[in-house]
C-alpha cells in the first residue's frame, strides 16, 4: 500500500481497543475520553440542587420529628399548619438546604469520580476488568464491592467536612427552636454565642452516618444497577446488541437508586437522630456518646429512630433523582464530547 492511501491514525482523544472472543476477531473499537471533572461538579450541583428543593418539606417535618423526642409526625404537621402561610412554612430552609446539598453533591459526586477513575488504574486490585458492553445503565468507572465501598466512604467524609457550617445552619434555620429571619442572622448568632467551634458541632455524628451510607450506598447502587441491568439485557450476542435506552437506563438508576437509599437509611438513621440532636441543643448533648444515652435513657431505643420514615423516604427518593440524574448528564455530555473522535465508541451510553 502506498503512502498516499494510507488510514489515518486515530484521533489522540481516544484509545483503541483491539477485541477477541474465541476465534472470532472484532475491529478495533474506541473509547471516548471522559468528561472533564468541571461536567461532573456542574452535573453534581445540578442533581444536588433538584432533589433538595422537590423534597424539602420531607426533610423539615423530620427535623421537626426529631428535635423534641415527641416522636409525632402529627404533632408536626400540626404545628406547621399554625403558621401564617403554610408553603412557605413547608419549604422552610430550602435556600440553606439546597446550597448544602447542591454544593455538597457536586463535591461528592466530583470527588468519587476522581476516586474511582485513579483506583482503577493504580490499584489494580480495586477494579473491575472491563467489559465490551454497550448494554449498561452507566458510563462511570467500575470498581469492586470493597473499591466501592471506600470510594463512597472517602468521597463522603471529604464533602461532609467541607460542607459542615451549611449543614448546621439548615438543621437549625428548619427547627422550630430557632427563630432566625436569614441565613446571615443565622450565622452571626451561632459565631456570636459559640465561635467557629457551633459550625461543625455534630461533626462525628455526621461522619459516623455519612461515611458507612455512602459506602454502602454506592456498594447496593452498583450492585443492583449490574443485577437489573443482567435482566433487563435478554438473549443474543452481547458485543452485537445496540446501546441500552436512555428510558431504561434512567429506570434501573433510579429503582437501584431507591432501593440503595432505603437499606442505607434503616441502617444509619440513629446516628442521624443523635447527629439532630447535638446540632439543636449543644448545651444539652455534649458529644455522641452523652447524647446517645441521654436520649436512650430518657426516652429509650425508640427516640434513635426518630423520623425514620420520613428520612427513608426524601433519602430513597432524593439519593435516586440525583444519580439518576447526574448519570444522564454524564452520558450525554460523554455523546456529545466523543462525536468527534470518530469510530465507533465503546463507552456505555
Amino acid at each position: 500500500m502506498s503512502d498516499g492511501s494510507r488510514k489515518a491514525p486515530p484521533p489522540k482523544s481516544s484509545t483503541p481497543y483491539p477485541i477477541s472472543l474465541g476465534s472470532h476477531k472484532l475491529p478495533s473499537l474506541t473509547l471516548a475520553p471522559p468528561p472533564h471533572l468541571a461536567f461532573h461538579f456542574v452535573a453534581g450541583l445540578g442533581s444536588g440542587v433538584l432533589s433538595a428543593v422537590l423534597l424539602q418539606p420531607i426533610d423539615l417535618l423530620k427535623t421537626r420529628v426529631q428535635q423534641s423526642g415527641s416522636h409525632s409526625l402529627a404533632a408536626a404537621l400540626a404545628e406547621i399548619r399554625t403558621a401564617p402561610h403554610l408553603l412557605p412554612a413547608l419549604w422552610r430552609g430550602a435556600v440553606p438546604s439546597a446550597l448544602r446539598t447542591g454544593f455538597g453533591s457536586a463535591i461528592y459526586f466530583t470527588s468519587l469520580n476522581a476516586i474511582r477513575q485513579n483506583a482503577a488504574t493504580a490499584l489494580p486490585f480495586l477494579a473491575v476488568p472491563p467489559t465490551t458492553s454497550n448494554h449498561s445503565s452507566s458510563s462511570l468507572p467500575k470498581l469492586s464491592n470493597t473499591g466501592n465501598l471506600l470510594a463512597g466512604a472517602g468521597a463522603r467524609s471529604f464533602a461532609g467536612l467541607l460542607l459542615m457550617p451549611l449543614t448546621v445552619l439548615k438543621v437549625r434555620y428548619e427547627s422550630s427552636l430557632y427563630r432566625y429571619t436569614s441565613l446571615a442572622s443565622a450565622a452571626r448568632d451561632i459565631a456570636a454565642r459559640e465561635g467557629v467551634r457551633g459550625f461543625f458541632v455534630g461533626f462525628g455524628a455526621t461522619t459516623i452516618r455519612d461515611a458507612p451510607y455512602a459506602g454502602l450506598y454506592v456498594l447496593f447502587y452498583e450492585q443492583s444497577k449490574r443485577r437489573l441491568s443482567a435482566l433487563s439485557r435478554g438473549g443474543g450476542d452481547e458485543v452485537g446488541r445496540t446501546r441500552m435506552g436512555v428510558s431504561r437506563a434512567a429506570g434501573i438508576n433510579f429503582a437501584s437508586g431507591v432501593v440503595s437509599g432505603v437499606v442505607c437509611s434503616v441502617i444509619s438513621n440513629p446516628f442521624d437522630a443523635v447527629k439532630t440532636r447535638i446540632q439543636l441543643q449543644p448545651d444539652g448533648y455534649r458529644n455522641m456518646v452523652h447524647a446517645t444515652r441521654r436520649m436512650v435513657g430518657e426516652e429509650g431505643f425508640r427516640a434513635l429512630w426518630d423520623g425514620l420514615g420520613l428520612r427513608m423516604s426524601r433519602k430513597a427518593l432524593s439519593s435516586a433523582l440525583a444519580w439518576t440524574v447526574y448519570e444522564e448528564l454524564v452520558r450525554r455530555a460523554e455523546v456529545r464530547w466523543s462525536g468527534s473522535g470518530g469510530g465507533e465508541k465503546l463507552r456505555s451510553l
